[in-house]
């Protein structure tokens, strides 16, 4: 492609070149007003010297000319999963990539756009965007998006765009497509154990007429609880109830409608972290001690614990004459606290208690009765449950797993992890206790028990039971069968995980999630699929899991540590998953529970209809044009881009230059051969 460009490179300043050509341009009118001899001949010999002066030059461009950019926004998100779309989709993209190609001059950007991370919809736009930023807007021809139309980021106005070409939307889908779906308005992220929590949510059915009735049903954690009649349209509220800390799954499904275009928006999901707000301690001291501070220590410095704490200074046998109004005693308030609010608290605690009379058998039997309806008790044992006044032989010993022997053993030892304990959440990966002897130190007393229940998950000296931890029907029961705990927390020999073992045993004794020594969980780990699978069994356990298409596959699991399995699924599909072991089942959901992409999954023109028009391109429905793309033809830049069954793509002005030739033409012979000859002829007709 060669271009030709004139352009002049003055020998002289322009001023002093004007100078001239206006005095010989007086000098011309003169002779001319005189109508002297030749006086045109003069002022073609005046022109062509100012003319030289000028130096004008010729150039010859050698150009090649640029391609024209088209980008090609191919929409792969969830929504063109439905029905034939991906098809559809996958066939205009090829005849796109064909015809265009068979236009000389066009060069195709082919961009994919998926599922937004962070839930903000098809983002077609910034994606078209990024692949033409480093395009000069001169050089882009148009953009043809295939999509069904239901785009999120599609700017209010073409200036926002950044460039002047057409775009065009190609939109899968069928033309009388219909969908019912079901809609969270508001769902707690968070909730308090024992609080009722509030969702709001809202059915929506193009068919059916407002005031319609559809059936609603209600699954918290896998497990149906409720069914309810929907009024279409209209916001829904339910109160739910949470019964457990941990996380819940809430589930509510719409029933399926026939001819809907798909059933997987009919299901709106709410995952819930439970927590609790208070936890509830009484703490029963039985005398002043040494280790009396460090449980209350440990127990205060959780924030989410509520400590009542009472240590019995004055038994009732201890009678010394001193007139009550002169003591300074809070008397004990036994009947308020163990027979009208004992089920107001989540863990009571015997620190060094024994029978002594200050609490009626009576109340034991309440204790009992408590425990078994879903309570929780911790016998931190010293001297006295080996006494003839232990809490062993109160009603309370029907549901303790250790029997007291009698003795005391009083010798230097190390507490030591047992093989179960290994697997036991509570004290798997106690700090320092990795190492054989563990690095701790030593403790001086152990009472000597036979354990007719539970699970020994720490051992003293010659292997003696030191922590005991049992279930009672509903509750639980701990024991811990030293009262010697405050040397760890002194620091004597260096001390120990004092902390992490108390803070341990209460919040399993309290039911937290995490420390279940049988328990199975799935979460999700952006788009994998973890489970694990707690347990105090050697065997290798075999889950199973069911995801958001109803097929079951098992999922490989390996030992992650003693007592904890895991198993993982990469590249998840979302949705909601079903994991079970055949006895424990667990839910999680991959991805967002209530995504933005299938809100809306009707194909629709009307989302890019606007921004189509603005930049002069067109919107197509693939299946109005038998399942394939209008003709494409090469146009202008200032031709129209869109008509009835075409779409138009421009063409690029730019190009890059290759080679330049210039020619002066008054340098050299031939310009010095013209000006000699303009004067040789005045010289000539002057001498005639």
């Amino acid at each position: 492609m060669n271009n030709f460009v004139f352009h002049l490179e003055p020998l002289l300043p322009w001023w002093l070149i004007g100078g001239l050509g206006g005095l010989l341009l007086v000098v011309a009118l003169y002779v001319l007003f005189r109508r002297l001899s030749g006086a045109w001949l003069r002022l073609l010999a005046g022109a062509l010297l100012v003319f030289a002066l000028t130096n004008p030059v010729l150039e010859r461009e050698e150009r090649e000319p640029l391609p024209s950019v088209v980008a090609v926004v191919v929409d792969d998100s969830g929504s063109q999963g439905i029905g034939d779309r991906r098809a559809q989709t996958e066939r205009a993209v090829a005849q796109l990539k064909e015809r265009i190609g068979s236009l000389s001059g066009f060069e195709v950007r082919e961009v994919h756009v998926g599922d937004a991370s962070d839930d903000s919809g098809t983002a077609l736009f910034g994606a078209l965007s990024k692949a033409v930023d480093d395009v000069p807007p001169d050089r882009l021809g148009g953009a043809i998006m295939v999509t069904d139309g239901i785009v999120h980021d599609t700017p209010s106005s073409p200036e926002s765009l950044g460039f002047n070409a057409p775009v065009h939307a190609l939109i899968t889908g069928e033309e009388d497509e219909y969908d019912r779906r079901i809609v969270l308005e508001r769902a707690p992220r968070f909730a308090i154990l024992g609080e009722d929590q509030t969702i709001t949510y809202r059915v929506i059915d193009p068919r059916l007429s407002p005031g319609s009735l559809v059936r609603v049903t209600l699954r918290i954690d896998g497990r149906e609880v409720a069914t309810d009649m929907a009024v279409v349209g209209e916001d829904q509220v339910i109160d739910l109830p949470i019964e457990h800390a941990g996380r819940t799954i809430v589930e509510l499904e719409v029933e399926p409608a026939e001819g809907e275009l798909t059933t997987d928006n009919n299901v709106a999901v709410a995952d819930i972290d439970v927590v609790r707000e208070h936890l509830r301690v009484l703490l029963v001291s039985g005398e002043p001690h040494a280790g009396e501070r460090t449980w209350r220590n440990v127990l205060k410095s959780d924030a989410a614990v509520d400590l009542v704490h009472f240590t019995i200074l004055r038994p009732p046998e201890k009678q010394d004459g001193t007139p009550i109004h002169e003591l300074s005693l809070i008397a004990f308030p036994t009947r308020e606290l163990f027979a009208e609010k004992i089920d107001e608290f989540d863990l009571i605690i015997f620190d060094r208690y024994q029978r002594r009379g200050v609490l009626p058998i009576l109340y034991f039997d309440n204790i009992a009765r408590y425990v078994r309806d879903g309570g929780a008790v911790l016998i931190a044992a010293g001297p006295d449950y080996a006494s003839t006044a232990s809490l062993y032989s109160t009603p309370l010993g029907g549901i303790l797993p250790a029997a007291p022997t009698g003795n005391v053993t009083e010798a230097p030892y190390r507490a030591e992890i047992t093989e179960l304990g290994r697997k036991h959440p509570v004290t798997r990966d106690l700090p320092g206790g990795d190492t054989s002897p563990p690095s701790w130190s030593r403790w001086f007393r152990l009472i000597d028990t036979d354990v007719t229940a539970g699970d020994v998950a720490l051992k003293g000296e010659d292997g003696k039971p030191l922590l005991v931890l049992a279930h009672e029907n509903e509750g639980r029961i701990a024991m811990l069968l030293s009262d010697q705990a405050w040397l760890w927390a002194r620091g004597f020999e260096g001390g120990g995980p004092h902390g992490a073992l108390l803070r341990r045993i209460v919040h399993w004794l309290m039911g937290e999630p995490e420390l279940e020594e049988e328990a199975l969980t799935a979460r999700a780990d952006g788009n994998s699929l973890v489970v694990e699978r707690q347990t105090l069994g050697s065997e290798k356990p075999e889950i199973t899991a069911t995801g958001p298409d109803d097929k079951t596959k098992p999922i490989p699991m390996s030992e992650a540590e003693p007592g904890l399995w895991r198993g993982r699924i990469d590249n998840a599909s979302l949705g909601l998953y079903k994991v079970s072991d055949g006895k424990m089942s667990a839910l999680a959901h991959i991805g967002v529970a209530d995504p933005v992409e299938f809100r809306e999954v009707v194909s629709t023109p009307d989302k890019l209809a606007p921004i189509a028009e603005a930049t002069g391109g067109g919107v197509v429905r693939l299946a109005s044009n038998n399942g394939s793309i209008p003709r494409i033809a090469a146009v202008s830049r200032r031709a129209s881009a869109a008509g009835s069954g075409w779409i138009g793509l421009k063409r690029s002005d730019a190009t890059i230059l290759k080679s330049v030739d210039r020619l002066p033409l008054f340098s050299g012979l031939m310009g010095l051969a013209l000006l000699l000859g303009v004067f040789a002829s005045l010289w000539w007709r002057e001498g005639r």
